[in-house]
């Protein structure tokens, strides 16, 4: 008996010494994007505003991220499992078997790309810099080649202005079979072309188009950053940039933390990972939580008490909360 307790508690622990194929999310990392890279030593700015002289906040804008916990043992697995500061999914949830590692660590750097540029785009825009789209070639059948010429800015599509390439998907999504009249900009004279239905099965007629956004500032995002993946930070990115550019405090002295997958029309999009992101928050002495209002419910629903859950569906939305909280108010707020 004694040698058969032995020989189960011994391969007792061999199982739950084995790797499962899960994978556990866990309260990450968060950094104060007005301030230095304290990872770094001496610290340089995660975001660099040239063009003014850049203003300091007394509080914080904080991104947050998750920690993944990848092939976790199974002794730890359940206790994840039963823990509220973690969650655990299967690990085709995060990598699914048709793609590589390799593959998913670059579409997630790209998505984190993808964010600071649609970050700077709306900041920029806030800041009087608008966007104008140029288009750059024509695919094969366009309905504008020929009629349209490289390097003409498209100003309209019947009427309604064309503020980013977003904004123009946007437009031909709503109604894909009518006819279209463009406005377009060529060597500063106005011109007009029409669309037909039939002419236009093509996206975006057809047309390769780059955004062009002059502007007396600058923006630059710290190399070092680059180590972080996903779309999430876009929201903060963009309250960083603008509290820089202009010299009122938008955090109103708060320690303000947030998240949201932000397009260059400003619109903030649900992401991932709520509950631990709100858990990583409150350690790190946040007062404010910026929510999609896509994640409002689950943030409410996961509320670790001490945050004020604000609703938020533009980069309109979280400037207009900020200010309402600088000046005693209440903003909207998230609820289950």
């Amino acid at each position: 008996m004694a040698v058969g307790a032995v020989l189960v508690a011994v391969l007792t622990w061999a199982v739950l010494r084995v790797e499962v194929p899960y994978v556990a999310f866990a309260p990450g990392p968060t950094v104060d994007t007005l301030r230095t890279d304290t990872g770094k030593p001496g610290g340089d700015e995660i975001i660099t505003v040239t063009g003014v002289d850049n203003s300091r906040s007394k509080g914080q804008f904080r991104m947050v991220t998750v920690s993944v916990i990848d092939h976790p043992l199974l002794i730890d697995a359940l206790w994840y499992w039963i823990s509220d500061d973690y969650a655990v999914v299967p690990r085709e949830f995060v990598y699914p078997p048709d793609k590589s590692e390799k593959d998913i660590e670059k579409e997630s750097k790209e998505q984190f790309a993808s964010s600071q540029e649609s970050a700077e785009t709306v900041a920029l825009r806030e800041l009087g810099c608008p966007v104008h789209v140029v288009a750059s070639g024509f695919t094969k059948n366009s309905p504008l080649a020929g009629k349209l010429h490289k390097g003409d800015e498209l100003r309209r599509i019947d009427g309604k202005p064309v503020t980013s390439v977003t904004r123009m998907r946007a437009l031909l999504d709503r109604d894909p079979k009518r006819q279209r009249t463009v406005t377009y900009l060529r060597g500063g004279r106005p011109g007009t072309v029409k669309v037909a239905p039939a002419d236009s099965p093509k996206e975006l007629f057809g047309l390769f188009l780059k955004q062009r956004q002059p502007c007396r500032y600058d923006v630059k995002f710290d190399t070092d950053v680059q180590k972080i993946g996903g779309p999430s930070a876009g929201l903060i990115f963009a309250l960083t940039i603008l509290d820089k550019a202009e010299p009122e405090d938008l955090t109103g002295g708060l320690r303000i933390a947030g998240t949201g997958e932000i397009d260059d029309e400003g619109k903030v999009g649900p992401i991932g990972g709520v509950p631990q992101k709100l858990l990583a928050a409150k350690r790190d002495g946040a007062k404010v939580f910026l929510t999609p209002k896509g994640n409002c419910a689950e943030a409410a629903a996961n509320d670790p008490g001490g945050l004020t859950l604000v609703e938020v569906a533009t980069l309109d939305d979280a400037l207009s909360a900020l200010r309402t909280m600088r000046e005693g108010g209440r903003p909207r707020l998230c609820h289950a």
